[in-house]
């Protein structure tokens, strides 16, 4: 065929068309194992951020080695019994999914209006939960996933808290989509560094941890409860309240923790 033909013009970009996507369909064959263990790492890399225990002496497959995943059924507050975990087809929490299990009919809990203070619509019935035991065996810390919607996204993070499941060790968020310099700022190290040493229940079990707008007065005896909302953000600080007022609350991990407080674990 003439070069000037359109005939074999189609005929080249139709070539170069399927050429094309078999090397963009095969590079993602090729590199979702990487894509995936790349992802993994990074949830690990939080998670022991959460609870101080990023070491930049240690890899974080490593220090993460030290971490015991276990689902929680939520629903009911307790761990997960080897029957559910078979019949969700869990061979490794790590691998679990809640976000994806939200979205099934059968794992997941529709939430009313008045339950959803983290406007989160709906949860999975199952999450995960992280251990870290110190070296004579004993638990030391627990991990939690916390989710809820801010002003223009859903955070995503983490809340690490002591043994005494009240005690805030840390919060960090890996993912969601608020205003750099305003709600942004929930990634900045000087804010997330207010939150060690804050209590999250009151003398009657009441989840009370929340953010307060301006500087929270310490020399109030509420002040363990409180911690600096962020400047300018105060949409984004009201889901942060809310979120954690809810994962920690009667709808989320609450009953759960009041349990392994009794029970121990």
């Amino acid at each position: 065929m003439s070069n000037d033909s359109i005939g074999k013009t189609v005929f080249v970009a139709g070539v170069l068309c399927l050429v094309c996507s078999v090397i963009v369909a095969g590079s993602a064959v090729l590199l979702k194992p990487i894509q995936t263990e790349n992802r993994l790492l990074d949830k690990q890399k939080n998670i022991l951020a959460a609870a101080g225990l990023l070491n930049e002496r240690e890899s974080v497959k490593t220090a993460f080695e030290k971490i015991e995943t276990r689902l929680v059924n939520v629903s009911e507050g307790r761990f997960a019994t080897p029957e559910e975990l078979s019949e969700m087809g869990v061979t490794d929490a790590n691998l679990y999914d809640p976000r994806k299990a939200a979205k099934i009919t059968g794992s997941n809990v529709m939430l009313s209006s008045e339950q959803d203070i983290a406007s989160i619509k709906m949860r999975a019935r199952y999450y995960p939960v992280y251990l870290h035991r110190d070296s004579t065996g004993n638990l030391d810390k627990i991990i939690l996933p916390v989710h809820g919607y801010g002003l223009w996204s859903t955070l995503y993070g983490f809340v690490a808290l002591k043994n005494d499941f009240n005690t805030v060790v840390g919060l960090g968020f890996y993912e969601h989509a608020e205003t750099p310099g305003l709600g942004g700022e929930v990634d900045n190290p000087k804010w997330k560094a207010l939150w060690p040493g804050k209590k999250i229940y009151d003398d009657q079990n009441n989840v009370s941890i929340a953010l307060v707008k301006g500087n929270v007065d310490k020399s109030r005896p509420e002040a363990v409860h409180q911690v600096d909302a962020l400047s300018g953000a105060s949409l984004t600080s009201r889901g942060v309240t809310n979120l954690m007022q809810f994962w920690l609350g009667k709808e989320g991990f609450g009953p759960f923790l009041n349990k392994l407080g009794k029970e121990g674990v």
